[in-house]
Protein backbone atom coordinates (compact mmCIF):
# COMPACT_ATOMS: atom_id res chain seq x y z
CA UNK A 1 0.00 0.00 0.00
CA UNK A 2 1.30 3.37 -0.98
CA UNK A 3 1.79 5.90 1.69
CA UNK A 4 0.08 9.26 1.20
CA UNK A 5 2.13 12.37 1.44
CA UNK A 6 0.89 14.51 4.23
CA UNK A 7 0.10 18.12 3.46
CA UNK A 8 0.39 19.07 7.11
CA UNK A 9 3.82 20.12 8.16
CA UNK A 10 4.80 17.89 11.02
CA UNK A 11 7.38 20.33 12.32
CA UNK A 12 5.93 22.66 14.91
CA UNK A 13 6.11 26.30 13.98
CA UNK A 14 6.24 28.89 16.70
CA UNK A 15 3.44 31.38 16.28
CA UNK A 16 4.28 34.81 17.57
CA UNK A 17 1.57 37.33 18.38
CA UNK A 18 2.59 40.96 17.89
CA UNK A 19 1.28 42.92 20.90
CA UNK A 20 2.68 46.31 19.86
CA UNK A 21 -0.44 47.64 18.06
CA UNK A 22 -2.67 46.65 20.97
CA UNK A 23 -0.36 48.31 23.50
CA UNK A 24 -0.27 51.46 21.37
CA UNK A 25 -4.06 51.65 21.40
CA UNK A 26 -4.21 51.09 25.17
CA UNK A 27 -1.68 53.85 25.85
CA UNK A 28 -3.46 56.26 23.52
CA UNK A 29 -6.76 55.59 25.34
CA UNK A 30 -5.04 56.08 28.69
CA UNK A 31 -3.59 59.41 27.60
CA UNK A 32 -6.99 60.48 26.24
CA UNK A 33 -8.75 59.77 29.54
CA UNK A 34 -6.06 61.51 31.59
CA UNK A 35 -6.13 64.63 29.42
CA UNK A 36 -9.91 64.91 29.29
CA UNK A 37 -10.58 64.22 32.97
CA UNK A 38 -11.41 67.03 35.37
CA UNK A 39 -9.96 66.87 38.82
CA UNK A 40 -11.73 68.48 41.77
CA UNK A 41 -9.55 70.85 43.76
CA UNK A 42 -10.30 70.24 47.43
CA UNK A 43 -10.19 73.14 49.89
CA UNK A 44 -8.16 71.23 52.49
CA UNK A 45 -10.35 71.81 55.56
CA UNK A 46 -13.68 70.43 56.80
CA UNK A 47 -16.39 72.94 57.63
CA UNK A 48 -19.77 72.70 59.34
CA UNK A 49 -22.17 73.84 56.64
CA UNK A 50 -25.35 75.73 57.50
CA UNK A 51 -28.74 74.06 57.11
CA UNK A 52 -30.99 74.66 54.11
CA UNK A 53 -34.55 73.59 53.25
CA UNK A 54 -33.64 72.35 49.76
CA UNK A 55 -30.42 71.32 48.11
CA UNK A 56 -29.38 70.46 44.60
CA UNK A 57 -26.48 68.12 43.82
CA UNK A 58 -23.59 69.96 42.10
CA UNK A 59 -20.29 68.75 40.66
CA UNK A 60 -17.90 71.71 40.96
CA UNK A 61 -14.25 71.53 39.95
CA UNK A 62 -13.11 74.20 42.44
CA UNK A 63 -13.98 73.93 46.13
CA UNK A 64 -13.38 76.92 48.41
CA UNK A 65 -13.87 76.68 52.17
CA UNK A 66 -14.41 79.60 54.55
CA UNK A 67 -13.88 78.54 58.18
CA UNK A 68 -15.32 79.91 61.39
CA UNK A 69 -11.92 81.55 62.01
CA UNK A 70 -12.43 83.51 58.74
CA UNK A 71 -9.74 81.60 56.85
CA UNK A 72 -10.19 81.00 53.11
CA UNK A 73 -8.92 77.57 52.03
CA UNK A 74 -8.30 76.80 48.35
CA UNK A 75 -6.48 73.69 47.13
CA UNK A 76 -5.24 72.78 50.65
CA UNK A 77 -3.75 76.22 51.32
CA UNK A 78 -4.92 79.19 53.38
CA UNK A 79 -5.27 82.54 51.58
CA UNK A 80 -6.20 85.99 52.76
CA UNK A 81 -8.92 87.77 50.78
CA UNK A 82 -6.30 89.60 48.68
CA UNK A 83 -4.70 86.33 47.53
CA UNK A 84 -7.94 84.58 46.57
CA UNK A 85 -8.12 86.10 43.08
CA UNK A 86 -4.61 84.88 42.16
CA UNK A 87 -5.29 81.36 43.42
CA UNK A 88 -8.54 81.15 41.47
CA UNK A 89 -6.86 82.49 38.31
CA UNK A 90 -4.35 79.64 38.49
CA UNK A 91 -7.14 77.08 38.81
CA UNK A 92 -9.04 78.63 35.89
CA UNK A 93 -5.92 78.38 33.72
CA UNK A 94 -5.98 74.62 34.36
CA UNK A 95 -9.72 74.34 33.62
CA UNK A 96 -11.31 77.32 31.80
CA UNK A 97 -14.82 75.89 32.20
CA UNK A 98 -14.46 75.49 35.96
CA UNK A 99 -17.39 75.85 38.33
CA UNK A 100 -16.87 76.77 41.97
CA UNK A 101 -18.51 75.77 45.22
CA UNK A 102 -18.07 77.80 48.41
CA UNK A 103 -18.28 75.76 51.60
CA UNK A 104 -18.94 78.36 54.26
CA UNK A 105 -18.80 77.25 57.88
CA UNK A 106 -21.96 77.98 59.90
CA UNK A 107 -19.85 80.21 62.17
CA UNK A 108 -18.03 81.98 59.32
CA UNK A 109 -18.51 85.64 58.60
CA UNK A 110 -21.15 85.94 55.89
CA UNK A 111 -19.40 89.07 54.63
CA UNK A 112 -16.25 87.07 53.84
CA UNK A 113 -18.27 84.38 52.06
CA UNK A 114 -19.96 87.06 49.95
CA UNK A 115 -16.60 88.70 49.16
CA UNK A 116 -15.31 85.38 47.82
CA UNK A 117 -18.54 84.97 45.86
CA UNK A 118 -18.12 88.47 44.39
CA UNK A 119 -14.54 87.69 43.33
CA UNK A 120 -15.72 84.54 41.55
CA UNK A 121 -18.60 86.43 39.93
CA UNK A 122 -16.28 89.18 38.70
CA UNK A 123 -14.08 86.52 37.11
CA UNK A 124 -17.07 84.93 35.35
CA UNK A 125 -16.91 81.67 37.28
CA UNK A 126 -20.28 80.06 38.04
CA UNK A 127 -20.52 79.73 41.83
CA UNK A 128 -22.79 77.97 44.33
CA UNK A 129 -22.79 77.95 48.12
CA UNK A 130 -22.78 74.56 49.78
CA UNK A 131 -25.31 73.79 52.52
CA UNK A 132 -26.63 70.81 54.45
CA UNK A 133 -30.13 69.50 53.77
CA UNK A 134 -32.39 69.22 56.84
Amino acid sequence: MARRASRVNTEEEEIELNMTPMLDVVFILLIFFIVTSVFVKEPGVDVTRPDAATTERQRPSILIAVTAADEVWINRRVYDINGVRGAIEQLIEENPRAEAMIQGDAGASSGLVFEVQDILGDMGVPVNISTRNN
